[in-house]
């Protein structure tokens, strides 16, 4: 088993890009804490006898948490992990949450990595996506995550944002890699229907950034961190020194996981568990002693195209030997006949039998990837 992730959909305010399942409504914390501690007991089985490797904290805020709330599921955590043996134990946290309160209650769990959405270091920017932190508060989270001890730490940004320019960027790149987090996570703004930012657009009140601006920022972040020491290993993800983000990777690379909480999804390698969206569904099929997930079982084909999506986002590659094996040769015969058009132009790279997306299709990958999707 890779890990367990736990969803904390509480937020102070909503971010007017974020299209995660969350709410602004912390009255239902208390309720919704129990309820995924009592999730943990109702589905430890699916864990199987394997120890958890890494344990994930996403959302949502889940630094909005009270110390004692945190505790709460730590110590229920407690009952399934052995944390001498859980190699990555992952808390996202908005910078402003990043307070000396916070940081000396947050030493007292198995906590060593934290990811914090950083998203910008232009106070306009960040007031633009209605995010809650300055510049500068961004800067001094960090620095007191690193004077309390933590090292292994990751920030968010995105770029492509309406009004950005190259050199805004620029200056983002060098602020973050000034402070040297051995992880950086970097997207593209994406308008999500039904998103704040969605309607803004389609009232004609923003303009969307330049597909081709948008292109130059993504090859000036891949040179800017490659030459910072950066190794860019999945689309969106660049690491030192082999810091790569464990929790993460296993999605890529299909190991299954537990995800507790509302929305969080769950597989085993040939099923995915779904649960419910909603506080007042999830909670109270909790309370009530049920399992509040909805099982989609995968076929031969999705499973299939699902390997081709993870495996072509790393830098690790699509092992057409490892394919063959787990598909047969008829989907592996076809993969390698779709790939040869972007083979022959210079998209897609094979060597030793490993098939990687080049430099000059990670801007196509998409394409490249439904192309070689099954197709019944």
């Amino acid at each position: 088993m890779a890990g367990i992730y736990i969803h904390i959909p509480f937020c102070a305010s909503r971010c007017i890009y974020c299209d995660f399942f969350s709410s602004t409504d912390s009255s239902w914390r208390g309720r919704y804490v129990e309820a995924v501690c009592r999730e943990l007991q109702l589905r430890r089985d699916e864990l199987g006898r394997e120890p958890v490797s890494t344990v994930y904290f996403g959302g949502g805020t889940p630094s909005t948490l009270s110390a004692a709330e945190r505790d709460r599921l730590f110590d229920a955590l407690s009952t399934v992990v052995d944390w001498s043996e859980c190699g990555e134990v992952t808390f996202e946290a908005n910078p402003d949450d990043v307070n000396p309160l916070f940081i000396a209650s947050l030493k007292t769990t198995p906590v060593n990595r934290l990811s914090m959405g950083v998203q910008s270091f232009d106070d306009v920017h960040l007031a633009f996506l209605r995010r809650r932190h300055t510049a500068r508060e961004a800067v001094e989270a960090v620095a007191r995550c690193r004077t309390a001890g933590y090292d292994n730490l990751s920030i968010d940004l995105i770029y492509g944002l309406p009004g950005q320019t190259i050199e805004g960027w620029r200056a983002d790149l060098r602020q973050a890699v000034a402070l040297g987090v051995p992880h950086i996570s970097a997207y593209s703004l994406i308008y999500e229907e039904g998103t704040a930012l969605w309607r803004l657009r389609e009232r004609g009140e923003v303009k969307e950034c330049d597909e081709e601006l948008s292109l130059q920022m993504f090859d000036e972040l891949i040179d800017r961190l490659a030459g910072a020491g950066y190794e860019h290993y999945e689309i969106s993800n660049f690491a030192r020194d082999g810091r790569y983000a464990r929790h993460n990777t296993s999605y890529w690379t299909g190991v299954p996981y537990l995800g507790l909480g509302a929305a969080a999804h769950s597989y085993d390698g040939r099923v995915r568990r779904i649960n419910p969206a909603s506080l007042s569904e999830y909670i109270g099929a909790i309370e009530a002693g049920h399992v509040a997930c909805v099982e989609e079982r995968e076929d031969c084909d999705s499973l299939y195209n699902e390997r081709i999506l993870t495996s072509l986002r790393t830098c690790w590659g699509l092992d057409l030997v490892r394919l063959r094996a787990d598909f047969g040769e008829a989907r592996a015969r076809y993969c390698l006949e779709q790939a040869q058009p972007h083979l022959k132009a210079g998209r897609l790279a094979l060597d030793n039998g490993v098939l990687r997306v080049t430099r000059r299709g990670l801007f196509t990958s998409d394409d490249i990837m439904s192309d070689l999707f099954w197709v019944d």
